[in-house]
């Protein structure tokens, strides 16, 4: 496959710079900011019980595909421990999280410490699994259930299913096989929306004065600037924008007509629609993901169709109060983050 994805290895001095030395004297350390990944999302509004199952077929599709080790993924924690190496009995505990399916009913069902680490953390039980404490590779999967409030919030609240894997991997095994892993990961998952595709993995926030790590990385359309994870709480049923695997469920799939009234109102030629079952259906913008290039002049016309088709869906503009500029870790601007917001809609 063609090494011909844009490379974002942003690094440099984060604009948080609360890295002491020993001696007690604040230094600021140069670190990776930023890295291009391939990330794949998934957005369910159930509870831990009703998408254990599924949740734990993904993991083990995703570590069939990367393999286990130092260069891919060897460490794990869960929920709220500093996590450890992915050992045979860290995989014990791994699977008891996740068959552990008693249904809890926040928050008088709960010890008085575990309500407040559960308050704190702000979902009920997670798993993170990455390359190792502070490493950067491109390999990482994260699991957070969300909280059984009681009584049920006004709000729908989802868990949240993401993994990331670097673009090596997709250059390396080409997009037919990741598309597929894709696929193996959704199968037995109660999503209400979902994607994968090209984004920016960022670890730290970027330095405000340096305006030229922002303005790179919007330049490319395809290229999803934030992360997955930090708003799950405000996503509700919406759709999280538009990328090269589209997932949607109940209840936007049913509100459009089903997968074949979807189908006919797309007329890219790079589109198709596939109906995994009587509610869920797959939406793919061709081949491969692109990133597009406004300076150029690839705007990605196949996903400007989609978004415009979902619009009434999509993820509401979230800015923060006047005077902050961190809709994302690129710390964008409230015009850039309403530009970015809309750049398939414009």
């Amino acid at each position: 496959m063609a090494n011909d994805y844009p490379r974002f290895r942003l690094r440099g001095i984060p604009e948080v710079r609360v890295l002491m030395s020993p001696g007690g004297i604040q230094r600021p350390h140069r670190r990776l900011l930023a890295r291009e990944v391939f990330r794949i999302a998934f957005y369910m509004p159930h509870d831990h019980p009703d998408i254990a199952q599924g949740v734990g077929h993904a993991i083990d599709c995703y570590m069939r595909a990367v393999g286990e080790g130092p260069k891919t993924i060897n460490y794990v924690s869960r929920s709220y421990d500093e996590g450890s190496a992915l050992t045979t009995e860290q995989w014990g505990w791994v699977r008891l999280l996740l068959q552990n399916t008693r249904r809890w009913s926040f928050p008088d069902d709960y010890e008085d410490w575990e309500q407040s680490e559960i308050e704190k953390r702000r979902f009920e039980r997670g798993l993170l699994f990455t390359g190792g404490s502070g490493n950067r590779n491109g390999y990482e999967l994260e699991y957070k259930a969300r909280i059984p409030w009681r009584p049920a919030p006004e709000t729908t609240f989802v868990s949240l299913l993401t993994a990331t894997l670097p673009i090596e991997f997709l250059e390396r095994h080409g997009h037919g096989p990741v598309r597929q892993l894709v696929l193996d990961m959704a199968s037995q998952l109660r999503f209400a929306s979902g994607h994968a595709g090209l984004a920016l993995r960022l670890y730290w926030w970027l330095p405000r004065a340096d305006d030229s790590l922002r303005v790179g990385p919007l330049r490319y359309p395809g290229l999803d600037l934030r992360d997955a994870w930090g708003h799950e709480e405000r996503m509700g049923l919406h759709v999280d924008g538009v990328h090269w695997l589209n997932f949607l469920g109940s209840p936007v799939l049913g509100q459009l007509g089903g997968a074949d009234a979807l189908r006919s109102r797309l007329r890219s030629a790079e589109t198709t629609v596939a109906a995994l079952d009587e509610e869920r259906a797959v939406v793919s913008l061709g081949e491969r993901p692109e990133a597009g290039d406004l300076t150029a002049g690839k705007s990605l016309p196949a996903y400007r169709e989609l978004a415009h088709v979902l619009e009434p869906w999509l993820e509401p503009l979230f800015l923060p109060p006047a005077g902050e500029t961190r809709y994302t870790s690129l710390l964008l601007t409230e015009d850039e983050a309403r530009r970015w917001w809309r750049r398939f809609l414009d």
